[in-house]
């Protein structure tokens, strides 16, 4: 959060390490004791549904974390982790709405045990543990199943109101150092939720406001989009809106005027990121999610209405028409977005009713993944690459270095029938080619067609894919110009394309639930002689 407060130390100057040496000082540790409360003010909500499958394996000793099931043991806090987000997610006991699901003493008891132990062995500060959105998604954790975790449990309710509190001061000094991304609003939900929830913390309110409208202003588009271009990152964050607004409105406070707008304008756009199975599409990291949970973040919001059907801010059209829906990226690769950014430019996702047909191949989940890097390059999506190379350029540790100057969109309607005309320039300074895509769906949505062209002199070969879900049965027929698909609900459509060689390949599938799996994508092929190519597919229902 470069715009929002400083901390105690930042007037002197000092940098993040100075900083840190700070923070690790007995006389830090002295600065942070206080008064601690009795009870709390009251329970906020939790803004995630939790699993109780998932709860009964945390009992076990096996966390999902970062959308990975991971075995460490009943004591997981020495345990080795390759990945930072998956330490990340340890150390913000947002798993403890999964204990909770599973709904017996025994995950009451453990998860009291859990919490006891974490105080032991990080009473003092250290780096990850304590950075500032990870101490907040805790602290919003433990506040949230308070209830949960000292019911009958005197001890746990002592340590864990002495804890939150001291964590409570910290976050107070560091919440402005958060992460310059989506998890800077996990640090002031939890500074919020301490602030309204703990007695004595009254006074971090107005700070943890004003971090909240300043990063609202500066993370979320006009069109309701979050900067990372992220469709779970717009699910998480309207969640954490609407227990921050509920929170607001049950102790009497005013919500303020940019958290209800935010709200207001990312719920028409998470309807648009939405298949008709009712998870969500896979663009920049993001993965299915669970359709209980969009419903019932969509409900509390209590905004009601249609999708979105352009948003150009956020670079995602949809179009719909009978039961086709078809998700498009036609946005710049999200440079700020960290490492969940891919190189998408111009794919995109189909769906007919409930079964997804056309897919991207989706997201581990996590930067330790041996799959992270080649999920986010172009090939692992629905649309074209050039000399196997990829759209936009990443930076040794996932991050993207470079991307398309240009992306431009064209919409058009008439008639119940849709079409889009985009293009981007991704290839243009490396290779010396254009990318232009145009998709066309009929009214009654049973016929989508596009044509892909590769414009200028540069080269050598082009690739055309399309990735189908795991669900779809692909078969080749007709001298291989035609590709029959069967959806798990026994529609048939059929696929014919002209300017390249048609090829059923082997892809994967990742979608935040589970394991990887197994399909097949139409990959459409040719060389490029210096003048370009033109590919013209059709989809449609036999």
């Amino acid at each position: 959060m470069k715009h929002g407060p400083l901390s105690v130390l930042s007037p002197f100057g000092v940098g993040r390490s100075l900083r840190h040496l700070l923070y690790a000082s007995p006389l830090y540790r002295i600065a942070l004791k206080g008064r601690t409360p009795d009870s709390l003010r009251l329970q906020p909500p939790s803004y995630r549904l939790g699993d109780p499958d998932t709860g009964r394996a945390a009992l076990n000793g096996t966390f999902t974390l970062s959308h990975h099931p991971v075995h460490l043991g009943k004591t997981p806090w020495t345990a080795p982790l390759a990945s930072l987000q998956q330490q990340a997610d340890l150390h913000g006991f947002s798993w403890l709405a999964d204990l909770f699901a599973a709904g017996s003493d025994e995950a009451r008891k453990y998860a009291g045990e859990l919490l006891c132990s974490w105080v032991e062995q990080h009473r003092k500060w250290q780096p990850l543990p304590w950075r500032a959105d990870v101490l907040g998604e805790r602290l919003s954790a433990w506040l949230a199943f308070y209830d949960f975790l000292t019911t009958d449990q005197e001890h746990t309710k002592t340590v864990l109101l002495e804890m939150a509190m001291v964590q409570a001061r910290h976050l107070n000094r560091s919440c402005a150092q958060a992460p310059d991304d989506a998890r800077s609003f996990r640090a002031i939900q939890g500074l919020i939720f301490a602030a309204v929830c703990l007695p004595g913390a009254e006074g971090f309110l107005d700070m943890s406001l004003g971090l909240l409208n300043e990063e609202i202003r500066r993370q979320i588009f006009p069109d309701g989009g979050h900067f990372e271009r992220n469709p779970s990152r717009v699910l998480e964050l309207l969640s954490r809106f609407n227990q921050i607004r509920a929170l607001l409105l049950a102790v009497h406070i005013e919500v303020p005027t940019e958290l209800q707008g935010a709200i207001d304008k990312m719920s028409p756009m998470l309807r648009a990121l939405r298949h008709g199975d009712g998870g969500l599409a896979l663009f920049n990291g993001g993965h299915e999610e669970d359709r209980a949970l969009v419903d019932t973040v969509l409900a509390d919001t209590g905004v009601r209405g249609k999708a979105l059907s352009s948003a150009p801010h956020s670079g995602f059209q949809r179009l719909a028409a009978g039961r086709t829906v078809i998700i498009a990226d036609t946005g710049k690769p999200p440079l700020a977005g960290g490492i969940n950014a891919h190189a998408s430019s111009l794919s995109f996702e189909m769906s007919v009713g409930k079964d997804r047909l056309i897919v991207n191949c989706g997201s581990p989940g996590s930067e330790g993944d041996h799959w992270f890097g080649a999920l986010q390059g172009t090939a692992a999506h629905s649309t074209l690459s050039v000399n196997s190379k990829d759209s936009t350029l990443f930076k040794s540790d996932g991050s993207l270095a470079s991307g398309p100057a240009n992306v431009e969109c064209t919409r058009r309607e008439a008639d119940g029938s849709l079409w889009l005309e985009t293009s981007h320039d991704g290839y243009r300074k490396s290779i010396g080619i254009l990318h232009r895509r145009k998709l066309y769906l009929d009214a009654s949505g049973e016929d989508f067609r596009g044509e892909d062209r590769v414009e200028g002199p540069g080269g050598e070969n082009f690739s055309l894919r399309f990735h189908l879900h795991p669900g779809v049965h692909a078969s080749q027929v007709q001298g291989k110009s035609t590709i029959l698909l069967k959806l798990p609900a026994g529609a048939g459509w059929q696929f014919q394309a002209s300017g390249g060689s048609i090829t059923l390949e082997e892809s994967i599938y990742l979608s935040g639930h589970g394991e990887p799996r197994r399909c097949e994508q139409i990959v459409i092929s040719g060389p490029l002689h210096g003048d370009g190519a033109q590919v013209k597919w059709r989809l449609h229902r036999i």
